[in-house]
């Protein structure tokens, strides 16, 4: 069984939003920073967002204003907040977990399986 399952993906049209869920389960999910990772077709993968188990939040200089990241323990989930959607932002969205205090140095102890998203032009 997965420890994070995400959902939300989808196709929306540019200038559109999305909202994605990740549900964490068999983690001591308050302990854990969570965040969103991104891979588009034939690029690598690329960190997006992350929010700590202070609730500090980093964002990637391309999503930074345009999307939100936020976590609510009591229901062992992490949701990302996505406006103003671009084509470029089309890509594997995958939910991330680790003990670090932020994912952009590594330190990631388990992936989700990824949800589609797919922006059209």
């Amino acid at each position: 069984q997965d420890r994070l399952v995400e959902s939300g993906g989808g196709l929306v049209q540019a200038g559109g939003s999305l909202r994605l869920s990740c549900l964490a389960s068999r983690l001591p999910f308050s302990s854990y920073a969570v965040g969103w990772f991104r891979q588009a077709p034939g690029k690598e993968r690329e960190f997006v967002a992350d929010i700590n188990r202070s609730y500090r939040t980093v964002y990637s200089d391309s999503v930074k204003g345009r999307f939100t990241i936020w976590r609510d323990n009591t229901k062992n989930t992490v949701y990302l907040q996505m406006n103003s959607l671009k084509p470029e932002d089309t890509a594997v969205y995958y939910c991330a977990a680790g003990v670090a205090s932020t994912l952009t140095t590594g330190g990631i102890d388990f992936w989700g399986k990824g949800t589609l998203v797919t922006v059209s032009s």
